[in-house]
């Protein structure tokens, strides 16, 4: 009889064993899975991000050829339209889209005429004035460049000159 309960008791051991070994591995398992998730879920956050930021950029893109025309029509604005309500609505609504704009974080690049010297980075020279000097300065502003996060959504276009 008490070879029955020393089989029994190494039997038990055993299975103990082999249950405990097996709840090692399905909690490597489970922490393994938790890890990948957790991974997983950190990529399409970072993923989400890109996108709605390329979205961001791509929609102001499109609307900057807008924006010129306002800009254009509002500087052309003939004198006798200068107190003009329709024409003054055109203007507050230029003063509203930059106001979104600089809260999207998009501004225009700063140019200085005959001051602002030419860089590549952000101008995009489309003719060239000889001039006595060396350094090439923006002599006029054909269209404007916007800047969003610091990044250049669109180069100013400009004539360059020598001074």
């Amino acid at each position: 009889m008490v070879t029955k309960r020393v089989g029994r008791s190494v039997t038990k051991n055993k299975k103990q064993d082999d249950l405990e070994q097996r709840v090692g591995e399905l909690t490597l398992d489970l922490q393994r899975t938790r890890a990948d998730f957790e991974n997983y879920r950190k990529r399409v956050d970072v993923e989400k991000a890109m996108a709605k930021a390329t979205g961001r950029v791509s929609a102001i893109s499109q609307l900057l050829p807008l924006i010129d025309t306002i800009d254009r029509a509002i500087s052309h604005l003939p004198d006798d339209l200068k107190h003009n309500n329709w024409a003054n609505g055109v203007v507050a609504m230029s003063r509203n889209i930059d106001k979104i704009l600089d809260e999207l974080g998009v501004e225009k690049i700063k140019i200085v005429v005959s001051e602002t010297e030419f860089d590549p980075e952000f101008h995009e020279a489309v003719s060239m004035e000889e001039g006595p000097g060396k350094t090439e300065v923006i002599s006029e502003e054909l269209q404007s460049g916007y800047l969003m996060s610091g990044q250049v959504l669109r180069h100013a276009m400009v004539r360059v000159s020598h001074k």
